[in-house]
This record gives structure tokens, C-alpha cells and sequence, in this order.
């Protein structure tokens, strides 16, 4: 599997489509607040996004979503997801 998260320019970005303040973020992205939340989005080397967070982020915001659906959210955000194929 290909994972590339998106970068802090996408974060902040998906942050203003949902209108949410920091700790809506936060709380969505499972971390301890918006100073964590900071961290992924700022700073001189902020943090990379880990699969496993963002695709909860995106399954929490469409629970009746797929699979499939929740990693295009994933890659709608910036995230480059090449998933191996199926035998």
C-alpha cells in the first residue's frame, strides 16, 4: 500500500470546508485537543496525518459510507491511497 498524507495546507483547508474550530478537529481526529490538532497543521516540521486517523475521521463524519467511500474522502482531502489489488 502507497500512503501519503495530506499536507498541513490540506488540513487547514479541510478545517475551513467544515467549519469547525480547533477542538471539533481535535475531538474528530481522536487527539487530546486543539494544541495536538496544532501540531499536525503547524509548526516547523508538523506532523505527519496517519492513515488510521484520517479514515476514522472520514468514517466518523459518514457513518453509512463504504469502505471505498471513506478512502476517497480520504484522498478528496490530499492523501495519496493506492491500495494493493485484489487477488
Amino acid at each position: 500500500m502507497l500512503y501519503v498524507p495530506p499536507t498541513p495546507d490540506d488540513l487547514r483547508a479541510l478545517k475551513d470546508r467544515l467549519n469547525f474550530t480547533g477542538e471539533q478537529m481535535a475531538d474528530l481526529f481522536g487527539l487530546a485537543g486543539n494544541n495536538q490538532w496544532r501540531k499536525y497543521t503547524g509548526g516547523n516540521e508538523p506532523r505527519p496525518m496517519s492513515l488510521p486517523m484520517l479514515f476514522l475521521a472520514g468514517a466518523l463524519l459518514n457513518r453509512t459510507a463504504t469502505m471505498e467511500q471513506v478512502f476517497d474522502w480520504c484522498r478528496s482531502v490530499g492523501a495519496t491511497i493506492e491500495l494493493p489489488a485484489e487477488d
